[in-house]
């Protein structure tokens, strides 16, 4: 859970998050057992008030720069602001189900 744990602390390091969630779901994928390569984050902050989604995003790609360029393949991203979050009943969508390799 290395990968996990770092962008974890990044993301927490960069935002002031009301909710941050780091899921690993590289076992959903045709990668080696217990791999990192596949994430999905949830993280609700009060700093994407007025954000565009895609600005959103690239916030989070700048935090995790060194991460999308070594070991992590996909990043499955929800950006919300507490409102948006609260709209949602705090639930964010399932992830798609993976297509390739052997599954």
């Amino acid at each position: 859970m290395i990968v996990q744990n770092t962008i974890q602390d990044k993301l927490n390091a960069r935002f002031k998050t009301d909710y941050l969630s780091v899921e690993n779901e590289s076992h959903n994928h045709s990668v080696p057992a217990n791999s990192e390569t596949h994430f999905k984050v949830t993280i609700v902050c009060e700093e994407f008030e007025g954000v565009r989604l895609i600005m959103r995003h690239r916030l989070v790609n700048e935090v995790l720069a060194e991460e999308l360029a070594g070991p992590v393949h996909a990043l499955a991203m929800h950006t919300y602001t507490p409102v948006q979050w609260a709209e949602k009943n705090n639930i964010s969508p399932d992830s798609a189900q993976c297509m390739g390799g052997s599954k």
